[in-house]
């Protein structure tokens, strides 16, 4: 993951009076965003095979879901050594983005490996 950009390259203190607020690099952040995009959308494909495999069916897959999708972003928010403003600029950007994009891809790979595993 990128961090934010530090890129005046002086320590001082600005004359104004107001704090230096952190600068973020607009290209870093993008690619944090797709960091995470990519991640939901791997792990909603792997949850659906495994909640599929397991025989899950009804609201316990959904509940699965949701339990994958919460493992994730634990995993993200340490992956960002529970630093998150050096690297998104809020924290709805690593727990709510992509949460429910990645439900159809979940909901795909779940019935398919039901289908596989349990009817053929």
């Amino acid at each position: 993951m990128s961090g934010h950009d530090n890129s005046n390259g002086s320590s001082e203190k600005s004359s104004s009076g107001m704090d230096d607020l952190p600068t973020f690099n607009a290209e870093n952040m993008q690619n944090n965003m797709k960091v995470i995009l990519y991640s939901r959308t791997f792990m909603a494909i792997i949850g659906g095979v495994i909640a599929g495999i397991l025989g899950l069916t009804s609201l316990t897959g959904f509940i699965f879901y949701f339990l994958v999708m919460a493992i994730t972003s634990v995993a993200l928010t340490a992956k960002a050594k529970f630093s998150i403003h050096s690297y998104f600029d809020s924290w709805n950007r690593v727990i709510l983005d992509g949460f429910f994009g990645g439900l159809m891809s979940f909901v795909l790979f779940w019935t398919f490996a039901y289908d596989i595993v349990h009817i053929f």
